[in-house]
């Protein structure tokens, strides 16, 4: 467990050289990334959420597509699409962009409905279906989508760097870097996983194996359906966390455990992580909204209230 658990701290130290002054967002990701998630980074532009997806493709050696979410972006786009040959007389697949590990949506917030719904389809089941083929995507498989709230599968914040982050960044680049960086930052982030072997899709696949078997008791699966229920059941929520929604919490505690390099899930591990896998799967009333509320006070509100069971003792196996 120690091993591969540094393994994955290595990848988010190498994605850290690339996106400064955001530790806690690229270790949340990691997490992400582990349980088999997507993630959404929802910030104003030019605070890095670009080049945090490159990083991470970079530094973990798989790969990536982008495709600039605009209103004319298709789902054929996106998925793929059949085309006649006449020389074979046979309709002939031509894959779309989500055929690769790491796909990277950005301002997904600005393409149609209809594009949108095509791509949660393909990040719920991991395939794509055109002209009644089902085609299984390249795993491991995880969805960057990025959105502008100017204007407007866990959401992260970037937020703006603190001074001493951007001092360093400004201090490293020469101007010649500066010119550089400014049209491929991620390069910063060294594929990390290259030193030994080039298949990075195994080193990730064999992780996320391994984040599954992470030991989790009947008492903190308990405790995520209280949590879960406990938004529910909040009046100021028109929307609380379904099913799915706890599933997600499990998964993204699993992988903080096992990036703190244990085997079994502790109650701190679920209160770490609970606000990034919930936030957006809520919705406030208008009475809530207006009378100042928000989702993030809401979720804190739930932490306190409901009881945190005692701590974990080591798991030494079934």
């Amino acid at each position: 467990m120690q091993n591969i658990n540094e393994k994955a701290l290595a990848v988010t130290a190498e994605v850290s050289k690339a996106v400064l002054g955001k530790p806690e967002v690229v270790l949340k990701i990691m997490m992400a990334i582990l349980a088999r998630g997507h993630v959404l980074i929802e910030d104003i532009p030019g605070v890095g959420k670009t080049t945090l997806a490159q990083a991470f493709a970079r530094a973990m050696d798989l790969t990536q597509n982008r495709v600039q979410f605009t209103p004319d972006v298709l789902p054929s786009d996106i998925v793929g699409f059949s085309l006649y040959q006449k020389e074979t007389g046979k309709f002939v697949y031509h894959p779309g962009a989500v055929m690769c590990n790491l796909f990277l949506a950005d301002e997904i917030n600005r393409t149609s409905a209809r594009t949108q719904s095509a791509l949660l389809e393909v990040m719920e089941e991991s395939a794509v279906t055109v002209d009644g083929v089902t085609r299984v995507l390249p795993q491991p498989f995880t969805v960057f989508a990025t959105e502008n709230p100017v204007g407007s599968v866990v959401r992260r914040c970037c937020r703006n760097p603190s001074w001493t982050a951007l001092w360093s960044a400004w201090s490293w680049a020469t101007p010649m870097r500066r010119r550089k960086w400014r049209f491929c930052p991620a390069s910063r982030a060294a594929p990390c996983w290259t030193v030994c072997s080039r298949d990075g899709q195994k080193r990730l696949l064999a992780m996320q194996q391994q984040v599954d078997e992470v030991y989790m008791s009947d008492e903190i699966r308990r405790y995520i359906v209280e949590l879960s229920r406990a938004t529910r059941q909040d009046s100021r929520l028109m929307l609380g966390l379904s099913p799915r929604a706890s599933l997600a919490v499990a998964g993204m505690a699993r992988a903080a455990a096992f990036l703190g390099g244990r085997n079994y899930v502790a109650p701190q591990d679920i209160t770490a992580i609970f606000a990034d896998a919930a936030r957006h799967r809520l919705c406030l009333t208008e009475q809530a909204r207006t009378g100042g509320d928000t989702v993030q006070n809401i979720l804190e509100d739930v932490l306190h209230t409901v009881p945190r069971p005692r701590p974990e003792k080591p798991f030494h196996g079934r």
